[in-house]
């Protein structure tokens, strides 16, 4: 440990990061809880390796539920649900489960081939086809006279 101000890091910090990281929870709400600043929080995962352990474990399965979920959304899936029915004169109300079916959702589809297949679903700006565009014209002027319609047009 270097020298300096004394550090207020306990060996309990570790587990305690790891369970916050598993609710999402980020370096600044990590720096509020144990009542610290950011930079300590960084110095904490330097110097204390088991505390860098813990919050990387955290928040890996933290980000594996969120990919499922996504995959999940992205596929559409079914889930047990119930509808409750109060019929006119009865004393009680009649629970009816039954599977619910949640369509695919085409934003969640989108978002996981963008990042899982980057070159095939990429967005490609219009600019990118102009540059394209006029690139082909430069090189077409610079090899002679152009007669119309001798570049694609």
């Amino acid at each position: 440990m270097p020298a300096g101000r004394p550090t207020n890091y306990r060996d309990e910090y570790a587990q305690q990061a790891g369970k916050l990281a598993k609710l999402g929870a980020t370096d600044k709400e990590l720096a509020d809880f144990f009542d610290v600043t950011t930079t300590t929080i960084n110095n904490w995962k330097v110097n204390f390796p088991e505390f860098l352990a813990s919050l990387k474990m955290g928040k890996e399965e933290t980000d594996a539920r969120v990919e499922r979920s996504l995959y999940q959304r992205a596929m559409g899936y079914e889930q047990e649900a119930v509808k409750i029915f109060m019929p006119a004169g009865a004393d009680k109300p009649v629970y009816a489960p039954y599977i619910e079916r949640i369509a695919p959702d085409t934003t969640a589809c989108i978002f996981w081939l963008k990042n899982r297949k980057r070159e095939e679903w990429r967005e490609k700006p219009a600019e990118a086809e102009t540059v394209d565009r006029l690139s082909e014209i430069v090189a077409a002027m610079k090899n002679g006279p152009m007669e119309r319609g001798s570049v694609n047009e």
